[in-house]
């Protein structure tokens, strides 16, 4: 079977990776390289946590999903995932439940108190009062390379042919094919559109009107040399108990400390740069340096804006049924890159007519189902890959 997959990014290429490995043959398109160093997929690092409070089935999920990373990690035997841990921090009232909850699911977690969180990392800025949760089976990811060594096992593969600097610019879902900006189609008996947050201009408005873009700035530091030691030994922290929904990804293999907010994201019209404007930059300076003790401007080494998508009504992720064997899938952030496994395996059987495999996760379970969610590609001159 050929599988025509349009995307360099981290859900493309191990859904890509998924079909090879079961026989099948796939074709990779996308409009800059593979992997593409714009992709919201590619940046220095992901975090990978259980816990979503009051979803057993996502927590579940998530750990099957951890231990899906160190299976792909063995497989291509490339090291990715630092398992440093992760914190939340939450009031201590809800932290039991918490801890339950990761318990219930097969995770090792424990509480603790505002005092012990305070002792043990005084360098990280919780905010005074607040306990948290930490698990042992979550840390970091490192993302770029992940996306690199898929690329690379794909194109050393005899069943892949990928397809750099090669736009696509439309879908027709009835005839299972692409059309590319030079004109070429590339036909499948099987379409995956994961074309991150450019998805939305391949998709029919009743389709794309589904989905709003959002952008996200990150600061990335370097942290004093007085100070590494500390952030060395500090697990991935979801949330610092600000009301701004403060977040950081520690220095792990080499990488500069990451900090972002909630506060930081927003919803935009269109995919703009990934220059960072002067605004949102200093709004998380000024963010942090309210929270982490000793934080100062001349940390700052680097900053980005990503863009991602999200399912208007749900705020996640999107997989939508074009046609027979054609899916759309649009990646919503951090959450997508976690459960990449998972996502690829479930869309990898639905391509190839292996049949449906359950995830717990509702959005991949229970697919939108939408007749003519492709524009259709233009009457042209076509040649064929």
């Amino acid at each position: 079977m050929r599988v025509v997959l349009a995307g360099g990014g981290v859900i493309a290429l191990m859904t890509a990776l998924e079909c090879v490995s079961a026989g099948h043959e796939v074709v990779i398109a996308d409009q800059a390289d593979i992997p593409f160093s714009g992709a919201t997929s590619f940046d220095r690092h992901r975090v990978l946590r259980a816990l979503h409070p009051g979803d057993p089935a996502a927590t579940a999920a998530a750990v099957s999903a951890h231990h899906a990373w160190l299976e792909l990690e063995h497989s291509l035997s490339t090291s990715f995932y630092e398992q440093v841990g992760a914190l939340t921090a939450m009031p201590p009232d809800e932290a039991a439940a918490s801890r339950d909850l990761l318990s219930g699911a097969g995770s090792k977690a424990e509480v603790l108190g505002a005092d012990e969180l305070v002792a043990e990392f005084p360098h990280a800025g919780f905010v005074p009062g607040t306990g948290a949760v930490f698990e042992a089976h979550a840390g970091v990811l490192l993302a770029d390379r992940v996306l690199t060594a898929c690329a690379t096992r794909l194109r050393w593969h005899a069943n892949a042919e990928l397809h750099p600097h090669r736009k696509v610019i439309g879908i027709d879902a009835d005839r299972a094919e692409i059309r590319l900006a030079d004109g070429a189609i590339l036909r499948g008996d099987a379409v995956l559109v994961a074309a991150g947050p450019w998805s939305r201009e391949l998709l029919a408005p009743a389709l794309s009107r589904e989905l709003v873009l959002h952008r996200q700035t990150m600061l990335y530091c370097d942290v004093p040399p007085s100070d590494a030691a500390a952030w060395a030994a500090t697990p991935a922290i979801t949330s610092l108990g600000s009301a701004g929904g403060a977040w950081l990804v520690p220095p792990v293999a080499g990488t500069p400390l990451k900090l972002s907010a909630a506060s930081a994201c927003r919803v935009v019209d269109e995919v703009g740069g990934a220059t960072v404007p002067s605004w949102w930059r200093e709004h998380l300076i000024d963010t942090f340096a309210a929270l982490i003790p000793g934080f100062r401007r001349d940390w700052l080494v680097d900053t980005r804006d990503c863009h991602y998508l999200a399912r208007r009504s749900t705020l996640g992720p999107m997989l939508a049924v074009l046609g027979d064997r054609v899916l759309s899938y649009a990646a919503c952030g951090g959450s997508s890159f976690k459960f990449a496994p998972l996502i690829a395996r479930s869309v990898a059987a639905r391509l190839t007519g292996a049949g449906p495999v359950r995830t717990g996760l509702e959005p991949l379970d229970r697919p939108l189902v939408r007749a003519g969610g492709a524009h259709p590609i233009r009457p042209a001159l076509r040649g064929v890959s």
